[in-house]
């Protein structure tokens, strides 16, 4: 009978470091490669919907820089994050000009919104103001929404440095029938 003890006594310790390890697994898991966010508002729209929630990865920009496309969390103040894209990287000049995003002099392609781009125009607006050119400082990032004329973003609050930024955003998990892998550039 005291060996029924025992055993029960070393299969409770092993319940128990198991489940501290799953705890200490998730912590370092959420601390330092992945991170749940929740989209609050439409300036990402049509890309990304409020209330939609994604996965970002955190730990994809400690070996590599962000890229052009990318979508990103950064911090926007102290209790705030924000999702935006990546426009304009370090060193590069950036310049709207007739609803056309231009990247060092040059017509960059944005195929996530062209077609709310033609809608925006056959109601008669504009999508994007005309701006800058503005240089992108060194170790920061050019970001802007989708939804042009509805977001706070790179035009109004300056470029981002890279501490700032969480992670990319890659997966729209939830809702359900919203699932997909989001890819930089799209």
């Amino acid at each position: 009978m005291v060996e029924g003890r025992g055993g029960l006594w070393r299969e409770s310790k092993e319940w128990l470091r198991a489940f501290i390890l799953a705890i200490v697994l998730f912590i370092l898991i959420r601390t330092f490669l992945f991170a749940p966010f929740i989209v609050d508002g439409e300036s990402m729209a049509p890309t990304l919907h409020s209330g939609e929630r994604l996965i970002v990865t955190k730990a994809v920009y400690l070996w590599g820089e962000p890229k052009r496309g990318d979508i990103v969390v950064f911090h926007a103040t102290q209790t705030r994050d924000y999702i935006k894209r990546v426009i304009g990287l370090p060193g590069d000049t950036v310049e709207v000009r007739d609803d056309r995003l231009y990247i060092n002099g040059k017509e960059v392609a944005e195929p996530y919104l062209e077609e709310y781009r033609r809608k925006t125009h056959q109601a008669g607006l504009v999508l994007t103001e005309d701006f800058g050119p503005q240089q992108v400082p060194e170790g920061s990032y050019f970001v802007m929404g989708d939804n042009r004329r509805n977001s706070q973003d790179s035009r109004m609050i300056g470029a981002i440095p890279k501490e700032q930024i969480v992670g990319r955003a890659d997966v729209v998990f939830w809702p359900l029938p919203s699932f997909r892998i989001l890819k930089g550039g799209e």
